[in-house]
């Protein structure tokens, strides 16, 4: 049996196990998913503990992603995000034992981009705007540039956006005051903030909404935030932060275990949890 994990601090809340379990009871693989929480401080000590112990891939959520690095060989990709989420270990009966570097991956940019592919939007060409400027706005900038969008960070602090937007090829940066003149012109928007969860709040004025527009709350819970509710009356694209949760799990799975993933039969177990 095949064994594999998630890594955080907390993961009592994490919705992957059953996820994650619903895709090898759908293709019949013999494998559990776990979570660990090992300390903050030993992200290092925690990947190496898991590649002792035969594990056969992680998932890393917070405090761990950027901490990981130090641990993994990370794909371009991650690198230039900053951050892991996904950890291969190397098959020890293809390296004649001797172990070697895990690989790191960020699936949170398959998430994006897989969850606009699922709703029928081009990102190829089109004018996106990603709020936020922490781990998913960087996720979420990287993987729309690498679809062909012409991105623009908006962030509350300014010198962030800027600086993401200074990684980015091609990106620009700014306020959240600028979304007044950015957001009516779009074709894409994205709020990578936790603006949503906690409150009946939105990070973006209903009013700059209108029906050309494709909307990625990664919000999740709850499954519709004001952001969609305004945006889907404005007549716009809604894709609820369930989706990227979903296809960044679907990216590790397939990362893993070489099968093309049970998408519905993942969903289906991921939706009940969310209910």
């Amino acid at each position: 049996m095949d064994v594999y994990g998630l890594i955080g601090n907390p993961v009592g809340h994490s919705l992957s196990p059953p996820m994650h379990e619903a895709g090898y009871e759908a293709l019949g693989i013999d494998a559990r998913y776990v979570t660990f929480e090992p300390d903050p401080d030993d992200a290092v000590r925690a990947v190496e503990g898991a590649a002792a112990l035969g594990v056969a891939g992680l998932n890393v959520t917070i405090p761990f992603k950027r901490d990981v690095l130090a641990a993994v060989d990370p794909d371009p990709l991650a690198e230039r995000i900053g951050a892991v989420n996904t950890v291969v270990f190397p098959d020890p009966d293809e390296d004649g034992g001797e172990g070697g570097t895990p690989r790191g991956y960020n699936t949170d940019a398959a998430g994006v981009t897989r969850s606009f592919e699922r709703h029928g939007v081009s990102l190829d060409g089109s004018d996106a705007v990603v709020v936020g400027a922490g781990g998913a706005g960087r996720a979420a900038a990287f993987a729309l540039s690498d679809a062909g969008a012409s991105v623009h960070v908006a962030n509350r602090t300014t010198e962030r956006a800027t600086d993401l937007a200074a990684e980015v090829p091609g990106a620009t940066g700014g306020g959240l005051a600028g979304l007044d003149e950015r957001v009516p012109a779009a074709d894409v928007l994205v709020n990578a903030t936790s603006v949503g969860m906690e409150e009946n709040a939105t990070p973006v004025p209903a009013d700059l909404l209108h029906a050309d527009l494709a909307v990625l709350d990664a919000v999740y819970t709850p499954t519709e935030t004001r952001l969609l509710r305004e945006a889907a009356a404005a007549g716009a694209t809604t894709i609820e932060g369930a989706w990227m949760l979903l296809f960044q799990g679907v990216e590790a799975f397939e990362r893993w275990t070489g099968e093309d993933a049970p998408v519905e039969e993942m969903n289906a177990a991921l939706r009940e949890r969310l209910e």
